[in-house]
């Protein structure tokens, strides 16, 4: 029998039951209504009629009052219709003969008191059935109100068993079926259901036990593969040259390689498994890379200090988030590199700006009328040495000054300067490089001479930083855009490029120290452009950033100053 037709049979047994004890109920209760319906209508009228003829008697032998024989007919009339026990249409014969004799001759009163006894005894006949009925109309109560107890106290236990049971029937096995689910989700595929039946819960059953069985076979096969794809992606993430420590979206510790447990000083079974902020609370390392933080990390391993890079990758399973690789990269050798270079560009600038200022007193001298006269071709000649002596002596200057930045020791000529004035200047030195790649520089400037306070060559320095890197990534016969819009007391410059643009997760790491983007196309450089710009322009109470709608949509480098 299936589990709908069961459903069906209980709730139209319920609806019978329902119906039965309504139906009893009615019936009952009419034959009462009739019964107290048949004791008015036909032994209380009777009664009425009795009076009023008595009435009728007693006045005429008082002779309080003038017959009225039309009345007395009458009421005596409804008696005859009204006969309702045996011997009262005897009775009532008797009434109508007498009162024909009486009102044939009504000196004789003799008739009208006769009339006395039958009207008692039709007054005595309706009496005894209102009894009689009243005492029948109290043993059907009383029959009705047993039997629809006994039918309702039957029908009571019936269906207090049946919602005592069906929901167990029903909730049993749906209860045995989650429980058995949630084995099957914590991979236990051995589990099965129990409960038998010929209704759709029982071919429930079956397809379960069969879903766990081909489950428990699919476990088994598959899970030398499993463990040996474990083994060998655990090999890798050891082998890997970067510390990688890997969390779940709980933020609880999955893995962690061996150059990582060597930075933060743990052993693997204080960290796997563990609540990764908990672990923090007892290691300063772990706690900075738990943070968002962007800068180098000083690390201290086997007695000296080296420099680690700290990279978050999300891992996602479709759009949800399940998880995330923190990954320290030692950029040691970087820092070295550039402390390195920033010594040999201040040593050099130095060493360079003494004789370059004396090569440039000699021309001071050479040029003086009272050493000599010289000829057009000798002063054109001087003239061109001093252009360029002068040339040098600027380059050794911006030299310095990138020293400076790279030593935190950044040297500001603040003063107000005209937008126009800076993006001149920075045009006209890339120029050149613009020509060679064919690459149009459109400029979108404001229609008034509005002014900046800033530094002008450092101003100048970082926008052809960005007009460079524009020119180097757009493609050649394209064209980049510079424009400068106001907003409230800022200027903002913004180098618009035609280029591959910029993935979302690096938008906020170009700026950082040695950063370059992946998959670069070949286009590699130091990586401290942007982030010497990002010195320039912060130390000047500004702020730069970069926008990009992903790749294949160019990108926007923009950095907004102060008006003056």
């Amino acid at each position: 029998m299936k589990l709908k037709l069961k459903l069906s049979l209980g709730l139209w047994f319920l609806f019978l039951v329902s119906g039965a004890l309504g139906l009893l109920g009615v019936y009952f209760l009419r034959e009462l209504a009739q019964d107290s319906q048949d004791i008015l209508k036909a032994n209380y009228e009777s009664l009425t009629y009795v009076e009023e003829l008595t009435s009728f008697i007693d006045a005429q032998e008082t002779k309080s009052s003038v017959p009225d024989f039309q009345r007395f007919e009458s009421i005596l009339a409804r008696q005859e219709k009204n006969i309702t026990e045996l011997g009262e249409q005897d009775l009532t014969r008797q009434i109508r003969l007498g009162y024909y004799q009486w009102k044939r001759d009504t000196a004789q009163f003799q008739y009208l008191k006769n009339l006395r006894q039958p009207l008692h005894r039709i007054s005595d006949l309706n009496r005894e059935a209102i009894f009689r009925k009243s005492e029948t109309a109290r043993e059907t109560a009383e029959s009705a109100l047993l039997l629809l107890t006994c039918i309702a106290t039957l029908c009571l236990l019936v269906t207090f068993s049946f919602a005592v049971n069906f929901p167990s029937f029903i909730a049993n096995p749906l209860r045995e079926l989650t429980q058995k689910m949630k084995d099957v989700a914590a991979r236990n595929y051995t589990t099965r259901l129990g409960f038998r039946s010929d209704d759709e819960l029982g071919e429930l059953a079956e397809a379960f036990n069969t879903m766990a069985i081909k489950l428990d076979q699919w476990e088994n096969s598959n899970l030398a593969k499993v463990q040996f794809e474990k083994r060998r992606i655990e090999t890798v993430i050891a082998s890997m040259p970067e510390a990688i420590i890997g969390l779940d979206d709980q933020r609880t510790i999955l893995f962690v390689n061996e150059l990582a447990l060597g930075l933060l000083g743990m052993k693997e079974s204080d960290l796997v498994g563990k609540y990764a902020p908990d672990v923090a609370l007892r290691n300063d390392l772990l706690r900075t890379l738990l943070q968002e933080k962007t800068e180098d990390l000083p690390i201290v391993v086997e007695g000296e200090e080296q420099y680690f890079s700290r990279e978050k990758q999300s891992v996602l399973n479709g759009s949800t988030v399940i998880g995330e690789v923190i990954v320290l990269k030692n950029v040691t050798r970087f820092h070295q590199l550039d402390q390195a270079k920033t010594h040999f560009i201040a040593t050099v600038s130095h060493e360079l700006k003494t004789p370059i200022s004396a090569i440039k007193m000699s021309l001071q001298l050479l040029s003086d009328p009272r050493i000599g006269s010289l000829s057009g071709d000798q002063q054109q000649l001087l003239s061109s040495i001093q252009a360029d002596t002068h040339r040098l002596l600027r380059i050794t200057g911006e030299l310095l000054e990138l020293s400076q930045v790279e030593t935190g020791n950044i040297q500001l000529q603040m003063a107000p300067v005209g937008i126009e004035q800076i993006v001149q200047l920075a045009q006209d030195s890339i120029e050149s490089t613009a020509r060679q790649r064919h690459i149009a520089i459109i400029t979108q400037l404001p229609e008034s001479q509005l002014m900046i306070h800033a530094d002008a060559e450092k101003t100048a320095w970082v926008l052809i930083n960005l007009l460079t890197n524009a020119i180097r990534y757009s493609p050649e016969h394209g064209q980049v855009e510079v424009s400068v819009q106001t907003q409230a007391n800022w200027a903002e410059f913004r180098v618009k490029d035609q280029g591959k643009g910029i993935e979302a997760p690096y938008l906020t790491k170009i700026f950082d120290r040695y950063f370059q983007i992946p998959n670069g196309n070949g286009k590699t450089g130091t990586g401290l452009g942007l982030a010497i710009s990002k010195d320039f322009i912060e130390a000047q109470n500004g702020s730069i950033w970069a926008q990009s709608q992903g790749l294949g949509y160019g990108s926007v480098f923009a950095f907004r100053l102060p008006l003056a």
